[in-house]
C-alpha cells in the first residue's frame, strides 16, 4: 500500500544540500520507504514505465504530495531527472528550491516530463 507521507518523509531526512547526481536512486528509495518496490530504470528519464507497471498514472493537473516527476534529458545530463513533490518543494537527492527542473541548464532548455500519481 502507498504511503505518500513516509516516501516523502525519507526524501526530505535524506536530502543532500545540493546534487550528488543520484536522483533515481535517491527518488526509488523514497518510493520504496512509501511501501512499493520495484521502480527501477537504467535512467531517471525512463522511469515511467516502471512507476505505471507499480501502480502510478500519468497526471496534468496541478501536483501534489508524493507526485513523482519525470523529466527528459538535456544536453547536459543524458540520463535525465526525476523528483518527487512533498506539497511545497520538489525534492531528488537534493532539495530543489527552485521547482522543479533541477538546475540552470534544464531551466534553460526546459525538456518534457511527466508527473506521475499513486493514489
Amino acid at each position: 500500500m502507498w504511503d505518500k507521507n513516509a516516501a516523502v518523509e525519507y526524501a526530505r531526512k535524506h536530502a543532500h544540500a545540493g546534487s550528488l547526481h543520484k536522483c533515481a536512486f535517491a527518488v526509488r528509495k523514497a518510493i520504496e520507504a512509501g511501501g512499493i518496490i520495484g521502480v527501477r530504470a537504467n535512467y531517471a528519464k525512463d522511469f515511467g514505465p516502471s512507476l505505471v507497471h507499480a501502480g502510478f498514472y500519468e497526471i496534468t493537473d496541478q501536483p501534489q504530495k508524493g507526485d513523482v516527476a519525470v523529466i527528459q534529458s538535456i544536453p547536459e545530463s543524458i540520463p535525465g531527472h526525476t523528483c518527487i513533490f512533498d506539497g511545497k518543494v520538489w525534492i531528488s537527492d537534493f532539495v530543489q528550491h527552485s521547482g522543479m527542473y533541477p538546475g540552470p541548464a534544464y531551466r534553460k532548455h526546459r525538456p518534457s516530463f511527466k508527473i506521475y500519481r499513486h493514489n
